[in-house]
Parts: structure tokens; sequence; C-alpha cells
């Protein structure tokens, strides 16, 4: 089951497509035109980086925390 950051991530990905391609977009409240290219892009690059660090999570590395063992 995709997360939500990874639902909206594709949402943005088929955005940036379809604006490419000389359509404009609707995102929820917003329309988006080719000029918003530059910001689709960056809230693509920012939920990338949300995805690849909930991706790191799960797989039980990459944290901003570790465990640390003073068992002996």
């Amino acid at each position: 089951m995709a997360t939500i950051n990874e639902q909206r991530l594709q949402l943005y990905l088929d955005a940036e497509a379809s604006i490419l391609k000389g359509q404009a977009v609707r995102l929820g409240e917003r329309h988006v035109q080719k000029a918003d290219l530059a910001e689709v892009r960056a809230e693509i690059a920012r939920l990338q980086t949300l995805v690849g660090r909930e991706q790191s999570a799960a797989a039980g590395r990459g944290g901003r925390f570790s465990q640390a063992d003073f068992s002996r």
C-alpha cells in the first residue's frame, strides 16, 4: 500500500507530464499551467526525499537516530 507521500509524488509526476505536453492540470483546488512547472518540479524533489526517507526507515536503515548498546 502506497503512503500518502508516495501517492502525492505520483500525482505530481503525472502533473509534470501533463504540463510538459502543454496541458493545464488541476491539483486539488489549484489550476497549474506550464508557467508553474518549476514549482511542480520543486515539490517532486521534496516528495522524492520524503519517500526515500520513509522507505529507508521502513527497511530499518537511514533513520535520524540509532539505538545505542550499553550492555557491556
